[in-house]
């Protein structure tokens, strides 16, 4: 075997992290209220109002996608 392999089988040569580590909050969403309403069904979506365009909740951006790629 190599040294490296050796290495690896010893346990306690990784260190634990310290504490929980929270994921960052994916890139366009917004930090706090108020959030833009889905053009759709009027529930609060993932964006803030500041947000251009036609912005839909994540229910229905999987519905109209699952009709766009349906649709021909």
């Amino acid at each position: 075997m190599s040294r490296e392999t050796d290495d690896l089988s010893d346990e306690g040569t990784y260190c634990e992290p310290p504490g929980r580590i929270e994921p960052a909050p994916p890139a366009g969403t917004a930090e706090g209220p108020p959030y833009a309403e889905c053009v759709l069904c009027r529930e609060p979506t993932e964006y803030p109002e500041s947000t251009k365009g036609a912005t839909l909740c994540p229910v229905c951006a999987w519905q109209e996608a699952g009709r766009t790629a349906c649709s021909g």
